[in-house]
């Protein structure tokens, strides 16, 4: 069914206007239908179509009733709000033609203004005469003001005082506020001299307040009081401090007094002033000792006073015993390194770092159960500095080391002095002898080390490196003397009386000393000996072993120069003269303890030994015969054997000995066959390889049957067989020299041919 010209007028603009409105429509539209075939699509239920009508009527109403409603509540808000805007345009209205009227009445009374002026600064000025006449009773007192305020202070009315002084200067502030304000500067002059007399007033009150600081540690003790005033007066200064500050508008002159910090400043002046500003103090150990007695005292006994009384008379935030407390530690730091300027002793070093490092943390001083545990001083760092202490140590240690020096120095002297005496070194229970030099020198350096290690460990680790240090110079100069008393011995033998005695206590001295010296150090996890020490005990001993060689060498030397000869084949007794020598010395042997004893021993017949083949060695003799040769062996054996029985009975074993050299040799002698010597010779270099040409060239010179070829074979044979020496191998020929062989022919004082 189509539409006609008119409705599609009527509709068009619509549908322009409401788009939406016709979608929403033919969306309900299809809804509706597709709703309805549906439910309507089956006969059965064509039945309840008018109970579906009736139903969408009433549902259709309801919906219409509350659109109606709704649309009537906007068009009765919207009338409303149109009525209030009419209303609100009048009233706009009203109150512009009201302004633009009130506009032209100003305009038209501006000159009436100008008058105004002249009445503001009557009234200023009638204000100012008004403050004026207000405080002229106060400035026309302010002298006689000033005069009462000094009497107070004279007679120490120091509240009263204050409180008039206070009053002065809030008038004085004032005025110079209101000039400040006004910027009446020029003013500011007249009146600071008009009241010239409260600077006055201000120092004589300041000096009793720092008078009373000064004495605070006795006056709260006797007279609290005038402490518990001088504070309250500081603190009342403090408060105008702090609001004048807050203000920041004007300053007056003088503030801020800052008289709380002044207070601390005169309090540790006082403290420092009391006990560390005195004369030079005593570098000697007793005069220093006493000077640290007393400020140990004195400083506990002030700390007391502080704690116990002071702080009750300052307000907490003083914290005036932390204040002292870290003013004496800190005057004490400084006190320490002025003492330690000086050129102190062993003594004062020493007392020194005990009271720094020991007095001061105990239970004697700042650990005193009377000033726990308020009084804490952990934080405020170390009395001295770990670099300073570590220098105090070694000054300690180079004072101790002089001291030491000394006196070794001197027990050298007198045990140098000893030797030269007319009777034997002392001797101890088992018959060794002996001298107190070992026992001096050990306790002299073991006390130094038990000192210092009440101190600190690094001081006693210091201590004890140089007293190893000093006992190592120490035996060089005992080597010396040794030395020197051996050549004033070569002088005369006779001098010293008893040389080999005293040569025998120092090596029983060097033995003591070497089993001592472990024990020096108190950690036995320490105790290792230096090699440089080990090695100079050794020299020491080496030394003195030496001399004693020497002195046995002195006396074996006129019995070697009768080897070899014809009478000794014939059967001397320079053998066994050397055994008397030998045992003479093996018993003064027996004064020195095992190890060196068996050591003397095996050089002694090592130098026998020596001596008896570099005696045969000289060329002295050559065998004429075979039944001389016979005797030649027949003479070293039986030397050989009593020489050999001598030391064996003195404890030295046949292993440990040197005289095997001569049974060897003496098998080069004996030997029948001359032409069987390169076999035997190499044998001989075999067991004895510092044998050189030169010993073998004159072995068979003593034989004297031996031919030019032999000695070439010989020769010839050791160069084919060159000897290494062991590393065990104790050299006997290489000390042998043999003399140089003699010239074939020579002029009588004249050139060689």
């Amino acid at each position: 069914m189509g539409m006609s010209a008119e409705d599609e007028r009527a509709t068009g603009p619509r549908e322009e206007e409401w788009p939406e409105a016709e979608k929403a429509e033919k969306l309900a539209r299809g809804a509706a239908l597709k709703w309805a075939s549906g439910v309507f699509y089956c006969p059965e239920k064509l039945e309840g179509l008018g109970q579906y009508r009736s139903r969408e009527t009433q549902r259709n109403s309801s919906i219409q009733s509350r659109l109606k409603s709704t649309v009537q509540s906007y068009l009765e808000g919207v009338s409303v709000g149109l009525e209030q805007l009419r209303s609100a345009a009048q009233e706009v209205q009203s109150v512009c033609q009201d302004l633009g009227a009130a506009r032209w009445a100003l305009l038209d009374s501006a000159d009436r203004f100008q008058d105004f002026q002249q009445m503001r600064a009557l009234m200023a000025e009638h204000v100012q005469l008004a403050s004026v006449v207000q405080v002229l009773p106060q400035l026309f007192s302010v002298h006689e003001v000033f005069s009462h305020t000094l009497q107070l202070l004279r007679g120490q009315h120091l509240l009263e005082a204050h409180a008039e002084l206070m009053m002065m200067e809030h008038l004085r502030d004032d005025i110079l506020s209101q000039l400040h304000l006004r910027g009446l500067s020029s003013a500011q002059a007249t009146v600071l001299s008009y009241f010239g007399g409260l600077q006055e007033l201000n120092e004589s009150l300041a000096k009793q307040l720092w008078d009373i600081v000064g004495s605070s540690l006795r006056l709260v003790r006797e007279d609290p009081v005038l402490f518990v005033t001088a504070v309250r007066i500081i603190e009342r200064e403090e408060k105008i401090d702090d609001t004048l500050l807050l203000e920041a508008t004007f300053l007056p002159p003088g503030r801020p007094k800052g008289w709380r910090q002044k207070f601390y400043h005169v309090l540790q002046e006082t403290i420092m002033g009391a006990h560390f500003h005195a004369a030079r103090v005593e570098a000697e150990g007793p005069g220093l000792a006493r000077h640290l007695a007393a400020l140990q005292k004195d400083i506990v006994s002030e700390l007391r006073v502080v704690k116990d009384l002071m702080v009750q008379c300052v307000p907490a935030h003083y914290n005036i015993l932390s204040v002292c407390t870290a003013t004496y530690h800190q005057a004490l730091t400084s006190h320490l390194q002025d003492i330690l300027r000086e050129d102190l002793d062993k003594q004062a070093l020493f007392l020194l770092l005990e009271w720094v490092l020991r007095v001061y943390h105990s239970p004697e001083m700042m650990g005193h159960p009377d000033l726990l545990p308020e009084v804490d001083i952990s934080a405020l760092g170390p009395l001295m500095s770990p670099e300073l202490v570590d220098q105090t140590e070694r000054k300690y240690v180079v004072k101790v080391k002089a001291s030491v020096l000394e006196w070794m120095q001197r027990t050298l002297e007198v045990e140098f002095k000893e030797w030269f005496r007319e009777e034997e070194p002392e001797t101890d229970h088992q018959g060794f002898f002996q001298s107190a030099l070992p026992v001096i020198v050990m306790q002299m350096l073991n006390e130094n080390i038990q000192v210092a290690s009440l101190i600190t460990d690094s001081l006693q680790q210091k201590v004890y490196n140089m007293a190893l240090e000093e006992l190592e110079a120490f035996l060089g100069r005992l080597r010396e003397a040794l030395v020197q008393c051996g050549k004033e011995h070569q002088k005369d033998r006779t001098m010293p009386k008893y040389y080999v005695s005293y040569l025998l206590a120092m090596l029983n001295n060097n033995l003591a000393l070497s089993s001592s010296v472990s024990s020096l150090h108190p950690d036995t996890a320490r105790r290792e000996v230096p090699t440089s020490l080990r090695a100079a005990l050794d020299r020491t001993q080496k030394k003195a072993c030496q001399l004693l060689l020497e002195e046995l060498l002195l006396d074996l030397q006129p019995l070697c120069l009768q080897l070899p000869s014809r009478k000794w084949l014939s059967g001397s007794q320079v053998v066994s003269s050397m055994c008397e020598v030998i045992d003479k010395y093996a018993k003064d042997f027996s004064h020195v303890r095992k190890p060196v004893f068996t050591l003397l021993l095996t050089e002694s017949e090592l130098l026998v030994a020596s001596q008896y083949l570099r005696a045969l060695m000289q060329k002295k003799m050559v065998c004429k015969s075979k039944e001389e040769r016979g005797q030649l062996c027949d003479r070293l054996l039986q030397d050989a054997t009593q020489l050999r029985e001598l030391f064996c009975g003195l404890g030295l074993d046949r292993s440990q000995q040197s005289l095997e050299a001569v049974f060897a040799l003496r098998e080069l002698i004996c030997l029948k066959d001359p032409a069987l010597l390169s076999l035997e010779v190499l044998g001989f270099i075999t067991k004895y390889p510092d044998v050189s040409d030169e010993h073998i060239t004159t072995l068979l010179d003593l034989r004297g049957d031996v031919s030019k070829e032999v000695r070439h074979m010989v020769l010839e044979m050791m160069a084919q067989h060159p000897q290494v020496l062991p590393e065990s191998y104790r050299p006997i020929f290489s000390t042998i020299l043999v003399p140089a062989p003699e010239l074939p022919f020579c002029l009588r004082k004249g050139k060689c041919a």
